[in-house]
């Protein structure tokens, strides 16, 4: 029997700084399609874990695998978004969208032409010819989220990109977000220490304490998906977030 890889995972990572160990033995995975997040609270190594993901740091010990392959500190292989949004100010929309087709050698235009296609699905319809200061915060996050997408339909690594949103915002972007996740083919794991958007946003949450930062659990969300405003009310929402809580406060 043909037994399908998951898209991502870990094994036994473990990273030092300094002689000091600040992440160890995380072991997770990611399947097709899935939305996975890594909630804990800040400075507990869920960024270093990303950067060990995207390749940018090499663990001491563990490995990582992309689509069944050892890909372990081969940085460019995975779609990494980071919080700020990055978009280059003397660029357009479009060719700030468009930056990863050009890194990999298309021409100016068809790179552009390809970029194009998804700016309805991504609501960025009218903006490719402004300039990043000419954007919403939200918009600059829409804009930032294609480019990271564009960069590999496959895999992407998402660090708190609402984390400097408004609350109103935020909570447009979620929905914004479900709704486009049910039209596009991507596996996305998200770094968050909002107990709310966790929930609201994915199929699975790995918690991680520490430190050194370690997975204590993971809990499944069994909520279809997209979610609206009505499950944030909901008994099965307040009984997840009181689960969850809990394991953060032991």
């Amino acid at each position: 029997m043909n037994i399908c890889p998951n898209k991502l995972e870990t094994q036994n990572i473990c990273k030092y700084f300094a002689q000091e160990l600040i992440i160890e033995n995380i072991n997770i995975y990611l399947k097709e399609n899935e939305l996975v997040s890594l909630l804990g609270v800040s400075g507990i190594g869920k960024s270093t874990l990303f950067n060990v993901i995207a390749g940018v740091l090499v663990p001491e010990s563990g490995r990582v695998l992309l689509n069944g392959q050892d890909v372990t500190g081969q940085a460019g292989r995975i779609s990494y978004m980071q919080q700020k949004d990055l978009l280059q100010p003397h660029l357009t929309v479009l060719d700030n969208v468009a930056l990863p087709l050009f890194i990999r050698g298309l021409r100016k235009n068809e790179a552009r032409s390809q970029a194009l296609r998804y700016f309805k699905d991504f609501g960025l319809d009218g903006t490719e010819r402004k300039y990043p200061s000419q954007l919403s915060g939200g918009m600059r996050q829409r804009a930032a989220l294609l480019r990271t997408y564009l960069f590999s339909h496959d895999v992407a690594l998402f660090d708190e990109p609402f984390s400097a949103l408004d609350t109103i915002t935020k909570g447009k972007m979620h929905r914004w977000y479900l709704n486009l996740m049910e039209r596009i083919n991507m596996s996305a794991l998200f770094i968050t220490h909002d107990i709310d958007e966790a929930i609201l946003l994915s199929d699975r949450i790995y918690i991680m304490t520490g430190p050194p930062g370690i997975i204590t659990q993971e809990i499944i969300i069994n909520e279809p998906r997209p979610r609206d405003d009505h499950f944030l009310i909901s008994d099965a929402f307040l009984e997840y977030k009181r689960q969850i809580i809990k394991i953060l406060s032991i």
